[in-house]
């Protein structure tokens, strides 16, 4: 899994598997999380939405994938 270390006051890492199609979301709180079934797409844009993480996390991914807490 590729993952990315952002500048954020509520993300850390955004990592993605592109096979399995599989977000994680490292959390500045506490907190890992897996989304399943994330189209490559939606992780594209969330990489790039810099400024806005925990907006674009929000919006477009809490509620609307299956996820599991990891750690």
């Amino acid at each position: 899994m590729e993952q990315t270390r952002v500048k954020s006051g509520t993300i850390r890492i955004i990592g993605y598997d592109e096979e399995e199609k599989i977000l994680e979301i490292v959390f500045q709180q506490g907190g890992t999380y897996r989304y399943f079934g994330v189209p490559k797409d939606i992780y594209d844009k969330f990489i790039k939405s810099e400024s806005a993480y925990g907006e674009y996390h929000n919006r477009r991914i809490k509620n609307r994938y299956r996820h599991e807490k990891t750690a």
